[in-house]
Protein backbone atom coordinates (compact mmCIF):
# COMPACT_ATOMS: atom_id res chain seq x y z
CA UNK A 1 0.00 0.00 0.00
CA UNK A 2 0.69 3.62 -0.44
CA UNK A 3 2.59 5.14 2.41
CA UNK A 4 0.83 8.18 1.52
CA UNK A 5 -2.55 6.18 1.93
CA UNK A 6 -1.51 4.36 4.72
CA UNK A 7 -0.78 7.79 6.85
CA UNK A 8 -4.49 8.85 6.08
CA UNK A 9 -5.66 6.04 6.94
CA UNK A 10 -3.97 6.18 10.72
CA UNK A 11 -4.86 10.15 10.90
CA UNK A 12 -7.97 8.32 10.49
CA UNK A 13 -7.70 5.79 13.00
CA UNK A 14 -6.34 7.92 15.38
CA UNK A 15 -8.77 10.56 14.88
CA UNK A 16 -11.51 8.25 16.13
CA UNK A 17 -9.71 6.93 18.95
CA UNK A 18 -9.11 10.26 20.03
CA UNK A 19 -12.51 10.98 19.94
CA UNK A 20 -13.84 7.41 21.58
CA UNK A 21 -10.66 7.31 24.46
CA UNK A 22 -12.53 8.98 27.70
CA UNK A 23 -10.47 12.15 28.46
CA UNK A 24 -7.81 12.04 30.64
CA UNK A 25 -5.39 14.85 29.92
CA UNK A 26 -2.35 12.62 29.66
CA UNK A 27 0.73 12.51 27.69
CA UNK A 28 -0.10 8.67 26.58
CA UNK A 29 -3.98 10.40 25.21
CA UNK A 30 -2.27 13.99 23.76
CA UNK A 31 0.07 11.33 21.63
CA UNK A 32 -2.38 9.17 20.07
CA UNK A 33 -2.25 10.69 16.76
CA UNK A 34 1.70 9.56 17.09
CA UNK A 35 1.27 6.54 18.05
CA UNK A 36 -1.41 5.80 15.47
CA UNK A 37 1.19 5.29 12.89
CA UNK A 38 4.68 4.63 15.25
CA UNK A 39 2.80 1.57 16.58
CA UNK A 40 1.40 1.59 20.37
CA UNK A 41 3.60 2.52 22.92
CA UNK A 42 5.84 4.14 20.22
CA UNK A 43 7.14 0.55 19.82
CA UNK A 44 7.17 1.01 15.62
CA UNK A 45 4.57 -0.08 12.82
CA UNK A 46 4.80 -3.56 11.54
CA UNK A 47 4.87 -2.74 7.90
CA UNK A 48 8.57 -0.69 8.47
CA UNK A 49 7.86 2.58 6.87
CA UNK A 50 7.15 4.32 10.73
CA UNK A 51 10.21 3.76 13.10
CA UNK A 52 10.73 2.79 16.39
CA UNK A 53 9.78 5.95 19.42
CA UNK A 54 10.15 4.43 22.80
CA UNK A 55 13.12 4.22 24.33
CA UNK A 56 15.34 6.45 22.14
CA UNK A 57 17.26 9.10 23.36
CA UNK A 58 15.24 12.17 24.11
CA UNK A 59 17.32 14.60 22.36
CA UNK A 60 17.04 12.93 19.12
CA UNK A 61 13.71 12.57 19.34
CA UNK A 62 13.61 16.37 19.58
CA UNK A 63 15.88 16.94 17.27
CA UNK A 64 14.03 15.02 15.03
CA UNK A 65 10.30 16.50 15.98
CA UNK A 66 12.23 19.99 15.07
CA UNK A 67 13.93 18.66 11.93
CA UNK A 68 10.40 17.88 10.69
CA UNK A 69 8.78 21.13 11.59
CA UNK A 70 11.86 23.35 10.36
CA UNK A 71 12.07 21.38 6.80
CA UNK A 72 15.03 19.29 6.94
CA UNK A 73 13.16 16.33 7.22
CA UNK A 74 10.29 15.70 4.60
CA UNK A 75 7.07 14.19 5.45
CA UNK A 76 3.82 16.08 5.12
CA UNK A 77 1.52 14.58 7.65
CA UNK A 78 4.26 14.92 10.47
CA UNK A 79 5.00 18.52 9.35
CA UNK A 80 1.38 19.49 9.84
CA UNK A 81 0.78 17.93 13.31
CA UNK A 82 4.02 19.04 14.64
CA UNK A 83 3.95 22.78 13.18
CA UNK A 84 1.38 24.44 15.79
CA UNK A 85 3.44 23.15 18.83
CA UNK A 86 5.84 25.10 20.90
CA UNK A 87 9.94 23.46 21.01
CA UNK A 88 8.83 23.07 24.82
CA UNK A 89 5.89 20.84 23.95
CA UNK A 90 7.89 19.12 21.45
CA UNK A 91 10.67 18.22 24.20
CA UNK A 92 7.94 16.99 26.70
CA UNK A 93 6.68 14.60 24.31
CA UNK A 94 10.23 14.10 23.53
CA UNK A 95 11.12 12.64 26.75
CA UNK A 96 7.67 10.94 26.93
CA UNK A 97 8.55 8.16 24.43
CA UNK A 98 12.39 8.04 25.51
CA UNK A 99 10.74 6.92 28.91
CA UNK A 100 8.72 4.13 27.62
CA UNK A 101 9.78 0.47 28.19
CA UNK A 102 8.56 -1.34 25.29
CA UNK A 103 10.23 -4.84 24.16
CA UNK A 104 11.78 -4.78 21.16
CA UNK A 105 11.01 -7.91 18.99
CA UNK A 106 13.01 -10.38 17.69
CA UNK A 107 15.18 -9.19 14.41
CA UNK A 108 13.62 -10.99 10.88
CA UNK A 109 16.73 -13.41 9.31
CA UNK A 110 18.33 -11.86 6.89
CA UNK A 111 17.98 -12.72 2.81
CA UNK A 112 21.38 -11.01 2.05
CA UNK A 113 24.39 -12.56 1.10
CA UNK A 114 27.26 -13.51 3.19
CA UNK A 115 29.49 -10.84 1.14
CA UNK A 116 26.84 -8.28 1.77
CA UNK A 117 26.30 -9.06 5.35
CA UNK A 118 30.45 -9.56 6.08
CA UNK A 119 30.71 -5.49 4.42
CA UNK A 120 27.72 -4.25 6.15
CA UNK A 121 29.54 -5.89 9.67
CA UNK A 122 33.38 -4.71 8.51
CA UNK A 123 31.44 -0.72 7.78
CA UNK A 124 29.25 -0.88 10.94
CA UNK A 125 31.81 -1.69 13.58
CA UNK A 126 35.01 -0.91 11.64
CA UNK A 127 34.42 1.92 9.41
CA UNK A 128 37.06 1.82 5.91
CA UNK A 129 40.29 4.20 7.07
CA UNK A 130 41.12 4.71 3.13
CA UNK A 131 37.69 6.58 2.84
CA UNK A 132 38.27 8.32 6.36
CA UNK A 133 34.95 6.09 7.16
CA UNK A 134 34.42 6.03 10.94
CA UNK A 135 32.93 3.15 11.92
CA UNK A 136 29.26 3.58 12.75
CA UNK A 137 29.99 1.99 16.59
CA UNK A 138 32.08 4.97 17.32
CA UNK A 139 29.17 7.24 17.46
CA UNK A 140 25.79 4.93 17.77
CA UNK A 141 28.26 3.03 20.68
CA UNK A 142 29.38 -0.34 20.79
CA UNK A 143 26.26 -2.17 21.74
CA UNK A 144 24.44 -0.02 18.32
CA UNK A 145 21.31 1.18 21.21
CA UNK A 146 22.50 5.03 20.79
CA UNK A 147 24.03 7.32 22.63
CA UNK A 148 22.21 9.51 24.94
CA UNK A 149 21.08 12.10 24.73
CA UNK A 150 21.36 12.78 20.53
CA UNK A 151 22.34 9.59 19.44
CA UNK A 152 20.11 6.95 18.48
CA UNK A 153 20.55 3.37 18.22
CA UNK A 154 20.84 1.54 14.84
CA UNK A 155 19.14 -2.06 16.14
CA UNK A 156 15.40 -2.88 16.34
CA UNK A 157 14.89 -1.22 12.68
CA UNK A 158 13.64 -2.55 9.73
CA UNK A 159 16.76 -2.49 6.78
CA UNK A 160 13.56 -0.83 4.38
CA UNK A 161 13.39 2.27 7.47
CA UNK A 162 17.60 2.33 7.26
CA UNK A 163 17.90 2.41 3.69
CA UNK A 164 15.47 4.62 3.18
CA UNK A 165 17.13 7.38 5.70
CA UNK A 166 20.87 6.60 4.73
CA UNK A 167 19.58 7.28 0.77
CA UNK A 168 17.83 10.56 2.28
CA UNK A 169 20.63 12.12 3.31
CA UNK A 170 22.60 10.79 0.78
CA UNK A 171 20.13 12.53 -2.07
CA UNK A 172 20.26 15.51 0.76
CA UNK A 173 16.57 14.88 1.60
CA UNK A 174 17.20 14.59 5.22
CA UNK A 175 19.64 16.99 7.03
CA UNK A 176 20.52 18.22 10.86
CA UNK A 177 21.69 21.23 12.35
CA UNK A 178 25.53 21.85 11.24
CA UNK A 179 27.74 20.37 11.31
CA UNK A 180 25.69 17.39 9.52
CA UNK A 181 28.11 14.57 9.98
CA UNK A 182 25.80 11.66 9.02
CA UNK A 183 25.70 13.52 5.79
CA UNK A 184 29.75 13.91 5.71
CA UNK A 185 29.49 10.27 6.23
CA UNK A 186 27.07 8.92 3.87
CA UNK A 187 28.42 11.07 1.57
CA UNK A 188 31.22 8.72 1.32
CA UNK A 189 28.90 5.43 0.60
CA UNK A 190 27.90 3.71 -2.04
CA UNK A 191 24.64 2.57 -2.88
CA UNK A 192 25.91 -0.84 -2.23
CA UNK A 193 27.60 0.33 1.08
CA UNK A 194 24.30 1.62 2.40
CA UNK A 195 22.43 -1.68 1.63
CA UNK A 196 25.30 -3.88 3.22
CA UNK A 197 25.34 -1.46 6.51
CA UNK A 198 21.22 -1.93 6.57
CA UNK A 199 21.05 -5.32 6.09
CA UNK A 200 23.58 -6.28 8.41
CA UNK A 201 21.60 -3.79 11.08
CA UNK A 202 18.14 -5.02 10.77
CA UNK A 203 19.57 -8.88 11.16
CA UNK A 204 21.34 -8.17 14.58
CA UNK A 205 19.96 -9.17 17.94
CA UNK A 206 19.17 -7.07 20.59
CA UNK A 207 21.73 -7.00 23.45
CA UNK A 208 19.68 -7.75 27.17
CA UNK A 209 20.42 -3.69 28.29
CA UNK A 210 18.92 -1.98 25.48
CA UNK A 211 19.22 1.45 27.09
CA UNK A 212 21.03 3.79 25.39
CA UNK A 213 25.03 4.24 26.45
CA UNK A 214 25.80 7.64 28.57
CA UNK A 215 29.16 7.87 26.41
CA UNK A 216 30.45 7.90 23.78
CA UNK A 217 33.12 5.10 22.89
CA UNK A 218 37.19 5.88 23.20
CA UNK A 219 38.42 7.25 19.65
CA UNK A 220 40.04 4.06 17.86
CA UNK A 221 43.95 4.59 17.34
CA UNK A 222 44.27 6.52 14.16
CA UNK A 223 40.68 8.04 13.63
CA UNK A 224 38.87 11.31 14.70
CA UNK A 225 35.95 12.13 16.71
CA UNK A 226 32.85 13.34 15.04
CA UNK A 227 31.61 16.32 15.43
CA UNK A 228 27.52 16.52 15.31
CA UNK A 229 25.71 19.07 15.70
CA UNK A 230 21.87 19.29 17.32
CA UNK A 231 19.47 21.86 18.61
CA UNK A 232 19.84 23.71 22.18
CA UNK A 233 17.05 22.25 24.32
CA UNK A 234 14.54 24.93 25.36
CA UNK A 235 14.24 26.55 28.33
CA UNK A 236 11.83 25.23 31.12
CA UNK A 237 8.35 27.14 31.05
CA UNK A 238 5.21 27.18 28.47
CA UNK A 239 4.49 24.59 26.32
CA UNK A 240 1.42 26.48 24.77
CA UNK A 241 1.20 25.68 21.06
CA UNK A 242 3.39 28.30 19.08
CA UNK A 243 1.32 31.29 17.75
CA UNK A 244 0.59 31.71 13.90
CA UNK A 245 2.34 33.67 11.72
Amino acid sequence: MIPGVMAGMAWMAASAAIAAAPFEDSMAQRTLACTACHGPQGRAAPDGYYPRLAGKPAGYLYNQLLNFREGRRHYGLMTQLIDPLSDAYLLEIAQYFSSLEVPYPAPPPSTASADVLRRGRQLVTEGDAARKLPACVQCHGQAMTGVAPHIPGLLGLPRDYLNAQLGAWKAGQRRAHAPDCMQDVVSRLSLEDINAVASWAAAQPLPADTHPATSLPAVAPGSEAVRCGSAPLPARGTVEPKAKK
